[in-house]
């Protein structure tokens, strides 16, 4: 009779280890965080993102104060100053996204091989403990990117956890590491009506949906676009463009889309641009 193995032979030890081992797979790959200029990260591991794109920052019309706070910011962390995280809250299609992918390209032509922008998936958001200890020693400095963070039931643990990665828990994020965040709301924790109601404690319910928001050192909020707001980010990119437009024209193009924002400007842009039988 062959003699089989230690785990044929009924190695309960043997047998749970190769079971694991099955379980586990192949192990992620060892990431090279100095080789591109922004990653995602899926939870498990990162993949190379070769260029980011976003629109120059001169073209972010609208958002003028906000552009200078947030682009500012990312300066700082791609020198290893002293930065703060960033809560981006508000109207949607204001350019909060868009924003924070432009000051990263921004910074990094101003501080070569300074940063690197870190994209994380709202549902990878229980990994970021694992993603942090590969950031620590990495010798870089990173922007960990979440974009618009939900409020759902379902999605309540992410956001509630990140308190601790903020600020005050044994696993805060890296000295080297600044969150961005962008959300449509302020208070990135669900609200319920009965909550707000409750007569023993109305102010609980308050100050429990904004204590995440308190421990980003920069809140920033993005509010509905006027129509002189509306009509300014049209004209910086027809005039980047070299494209022709009316005033007219792009207020009848707000009015059938139900919405004046910076995303509803590009939209317009980007059909100027196709009329004209130009790529942008």
């Amino acid at each position: 009779m062959t003699r089989g193995t230690s785990a044929d032979q009924g190695d309960p030890l043997a047998r749970i280890a190769e079971a694991l081992e099955r379980l586990a797979g192949d192990a992620a790959p060892a990431t090279d965080w100095h080789a591109a200029p922004a990653y995602v990260w899926d939870g498990r591991s990162a993949r190379l993102v070769g260029a980011i794109d976003a629109p120059p920052l001169t073209l972010l019309q609208g958002i003028d104060a906000q552009r200078d706070i947030v682009a500012a910011n990312v300066v700082r962390i791609a020198q290893g100053h002293a930065a703060h995280d960033m809560l981006l809250w508000g109207a949607r299609g204001m350019g909060k996204s868009a924003l924070v992918r432009a000051s990263v390209v921004a910074a990094q032509a101003a501080v070569p091989r300074g940063l690197a922008l870190v994209q994380v998936a709202a549902d990878a958001l229980p990994s970021l403990p694992h993603l942090f200890a590969q950031l620590r020693g990495a010798g870089r400095n990173f922007l960990v990117y979440i974009d618009d963070l939900g409020f759902g039931e379902e999605d309540s643990a992410g956001p509630r956890h990140l308190r601790s990665w903020l600020e005050g828990g044994v696993e805060a994020r890296p000295a080297n590491v600044r969150l961005a965040v962008t959300s449509n709301r302020r208070a990135i924790v669900p609200r319920h009506s009965r909550e707000q109601d409750d007569p023993l404690n109305p102010r609980d319910a308050v100050d429990d949906t904004l204590a995440l928001a308190d421990r980003f050192g920069l809140s920033i909020g993005f509010h509905n676009c006027t129509q002189d707001d509306y009509l300014a980010i049209i004209r910086g990119y027809a005039d980047a463009y070299g494209l022709d437009w009316s005033e007219a024209d792009a207020l009848e193009w707000a009015r059938r889309r139900g919405a004046r924002s910076g995303r509803t400007a590009w939209h317009y842009v980007n059909e100027l641009a196709g009329r004209a039988g130009r790529a942008i």
